[in-house]
């Protein structure tokens, strides 16, 4: 918990505008950035670049930090957005320029990961809900994949938190069968 306190201080510091402090809080998060990141997208070459944004994000925005909620809440909200908007950035340039699979390059599809499958498939299933029921997407990111407590969650997006628990519901009843249906 010492651990936690620090970061908290160190967050309200550089909020203050303590340029040190801000040095110290973004080499200290690092690390947990990166994993957070690596939660949402398979690739860790990706993961480290949406990391590295996220960073870059905090190093701006940082005095928006007022620290009505704990910093890590708000930190969780800058990974999620920088790792989505990596994702979509991916999407959109795999779009643009399509690759031409060499065949001494192909994946075995036996040694290839199921979890970076099922990342990618999250990540799929959470734009089409997006796209869908955009009001869902908060509760499921912040409780699901950030693995943040109820309460926490539920003053994040701002609603009370029985109603957080119904949209949870529904999220995951909207995004388990277009995940069923990718396995």
């Amino acid at each position: 918990m010492q651990d936690a306190a620090e970061t908290e201080e160190l967050a309200l510091r550089a909020a203050a505008g303590d340029e040190a402090a801000l040095n110290a809080l973004l080499q200290k998060i690092q690390p947990e950035v990166v994993r957070r990141c690596g939660r949402f997208l398979p690739c860790r070459e990706d993961a480290e670049e949406a990391a590295q944004d996220v960073l870059l994000q905090v190093a701006r925005k940082v005095t928006a930090f007022e620290g009505r909620s704990r910093f890590s809440t708000w930190l969780y909200t800058v990974v999620a957005n920088c790792a989505r908007q990596k994702y979509r950035e991916l999407k959109r340039h795999a779009a643009e320029q399509p690759v031409a699979i060499d065949a001494s390059q192909h994946v075995d599809p036996r040694t290839t990961s199921v979890i970076a499958g099922s990342r990618v498939d999250l990540l799929e299933a959470l734009e089409r809900l997006e796209r869908e029921h955009p009001h869902l997407v908060a509760p499921l990111v912040y409780r699901d994949i950030c693995q943040l407590e109820y309460a926490e969650v539920a003053e994040r997006v701002g609603i009370p938190l029985g109603t957080l628990k119904s949209r949870l519901h529904e999220a995951r009843k909207q995004v388990r069968p277009w995940l069923a249906d990718a396995s």
